[in-house]
């Protein structure tokens, strides 16, 4: 049993890869059933159209940080249409507001580059190295009403260097990111089977 999926991202897709690529070869037992972003040109659809994943621009509307209501009203209408149980948040940079969260409780997934609950928001990677941190991290975690806020379903540690640069640091995090997001979605999939 596969557990069908939708991926939402709105940049380059590194995550969307690896879970693609983890779908085919096997580890991840999900099934893709369409890829959306809010970005016409964003690489994520390059992506998608790769693995041979249907693909679909959303347009967001004037908001710059969420979805119109008409628009987000269109993604729950899309994620239906395409029988979708699982979302999987891979780089979407808007907040899902009400509809979402309702239409799909406890089936939004997000990865966030720091060992939640510290800091959340834009460019976390950053954030630790301003404050000084020895460690940071990954977390995947359900979504909730809260910026990078839900139960955490898993945590890995990410060292910071003493001679770590915003990019040497953040290169760093997104390999443990692509490791372990497709092992917690695993653990997620698993669960919802029958």
């Amino acid at each position: 049993m596969t557990v069908p999926i939708a991926i939402l991202g709105s940049g380059k897709g590194s995550n969307c890869r690896a879970i693609l690529r983890n779908i085919q070869e096997g580890k991840l037992s999900a099934q893709a059933q369409v890829v959306i972003s809010d970005v016409l040109d964003a690489p994520i659809l390059d992506i998608a159209r790769e693995f041979g994943v249907p693909n679909v621009y959303l347009p967001p509307g004037s908001f710059r940080t969420r979805l119109e209501p008409a628009a987000e009203a269109e993604l729950v209408e899309t994620l239906r249409k395409a029988r979708v149980e699982l979302v999987v948040l891979a780089g979407f940079m808007r907040v899902l507001k009400e509809q979402m969260l309702s239409a799909f409780p406890r089936r939004i997934i997000n990865v966030h580059p720091s060992l939640l609950p510290k800091f959340p928001g834009l460019e976390a990677w950053k954030q630790a190295l301003v404050a000084g941190e020895k460690v940071t991290g990954v977390t995947v975690h359900f979504v909730d009403e809260q910026i990078d806020h839900g139960d955490v379903i898993a945590q890995r540690a990410v060292p910071v260097l003493r001679d770590d640069t915003p990019e040497s640091l953040h290169a760093r995090i997104q390999a443990v990111e692509h490791a372990l997001y497709p092992e917690a979605l695993e653990n997620v999939c698993r669960q919802l089977q029958p």
